[in-house]
């Protein structure tokens, strides 16, 4: 057996154990890896939300859930000696390449790069199927077949609209202590 065959024969036990837990948690195991590190494993796991949800993974229930993790790994003793848990989401790095990664990625700010090499900008509102395979519908009402698109990716935003209008309203109160 080769290395990498004994970290997939690792990654497919972990997977194994831990999707029932992540599953009654709420959540969609995206991935599982298992690498050595010197002497002893590093486990990763990348949690995410269904992807009907809008928004992003919360800090309590991320914790919640890697205590569950931690706790199913242990009493099955799937990872052989010492070994080190890292749980973490995709983040907004990640490439948008899966149908479930452009619903999770409603809302958002979306660059699309196209096979015909164009390129498309806009916030993603929806993901459709009517018949004709999924769609990608923009903010402005561009659709965008799925199978037009060669990359996608989320772009990075500071402030988002919604926070905008929150800041603005903000910014026209004054306490006394102001004043």
């Amino acid at each position: 057996m080769t290395a990498e065959q004994g970290r997939t024969g690792a990654a497919d036990a972990v997977r194994a154990v831990v999707e029932p837990v992540v599953g009654e948690a709420g959540l969609f195991l995206e991935d599982v890896a298992v690498v050595r590190a010197g002497n002893r494993s590093v486990v990763r796991i990348t949690l995410d939300l269904p992807e009907d949800e809008v928004g992003s993974l919360d800090s309590d229930t991320l914790g919640d859930a890697s205590r569950a993790i931690s706790a199913a790994l242990d009493a099955n003793d799937v990872v052989p000696d010492a070994y080190t848990l890292e749980i973490s989401t995709p983040g907004t790095s990640r490439p948008l390449t899966e149908l479930r990664h452009f619903r999770r990625a409603r809302t958002r700010l979306v660059k699309l790069r196209l096979f015909d090499g164009g390129t498309v900008e806009g916030r993603l509102t929806e993901v459709v199927d009517d018949g004709e395979g999924p769609r990608l519908v923009l903010d402005d009402g561009t659709h965008v077949a799925v199978a037009d698109v060669r990359k996608g990716k989320v772009e990075v935003e500071l402030k988002r609209l919604d926070d905008e209008s929150d800041a603005s309203d903000a910014g026209e109160s004054r306490t006394d202590e102001e004043a």
